[in-house]
């Protein structure tokens, strides 16, 4: 079964799902999707993904899946080795959790169409970022402290998770806030182990179709 991931090179959420199938052992094909030439509103991408974002994964069986929480999710249940989540139940909601803290609070107030909408009523650019900082900050906070109460090594135990796959690529976006990750330090050190790992170097925008060139 060939997968083929539409992906943006730069963009958190499909970096997250490169992440999960790196970690999976998978091979995929990339299909750029250029969020910043706008290639997510034509009308060949929306008839594929009518919410018009990225990423999307279509698993060669005629599917195509959307959301990258709902992507890894599904890699999980049908690839579950190595698992990306724990075996016990407590251990699996608190790794949703720290994953969803990112999914559904830092990283919604901080990306690209976001930005623009706030641009487009106004908003200055300085004061853009700023207001994201905000955000991140705060998310950053409560995450690091479950990360210094459940890491091993890892955003949670000692083996890489959906926590992992989502922490390294929003820590990558901060990057673009000026913010000193000596703040975070359990955060900051988990991330640095993680981005350390193989399939999460394999996963970088930076080795991604599209990614400029040093």
């Amino acid at each position: 079964m060939a997968l083929t991931l539409y992906s943006f090179w730069a963009a958190t959420a499909p970096y997250r799902v490169r992440i999960g199938l790196a970690l999976k052992g998978l091979s995929y094909e990339v299909v750029p999707v250029d969020l910043r030439a706008g290639d997510q509103h034509g009308e060949a991408y929306r008839a594929r993904n009518p919410q018009g974002l990225a990423p999307a994964l279509d698993t060669g069986a005629g599917d195509l899946l959307t959301q990258s929480l709902a992507i890894l999710e599904w890699l999980e249940e049908t690839h579950p080795t190595p698992p990306l989540l724990p075996a016990d139940a407590l251990g699996r909601a608190r790794v949703r959790s720290m994953a969803a803290l990112i999914a559904c609070d830092i990283h919604p107030l901080n990306n690209l169409r976001v930005h623009q909408a706030l641009q487009g009523l106004g908003v200055s650019r300085g004061d853009v970022t700023t207001w994201s900082a905000r955000w991140v900050s705060d998310g950053f906070d409560a995450l690091d402290s479950l990360v210094a109460r459940y890491g091993e090594g890892f955003a949670y135990g000692a083996t890489p998770t959906l926590a992992d796959c989502l922490l390294v690529p929003q820590v990558y976006a901060a990057a673009r806030y000026d913010l000193d990750m000596a703040r975070w330090p359990a955060l900051k050190a988990a991330s640095d182990h993680a981005a350390a790992h193989p399939a999460f170097e394999a996963a970088h925008p930076r080795n991604q179709p599209g990614a400029p060139k040093p």
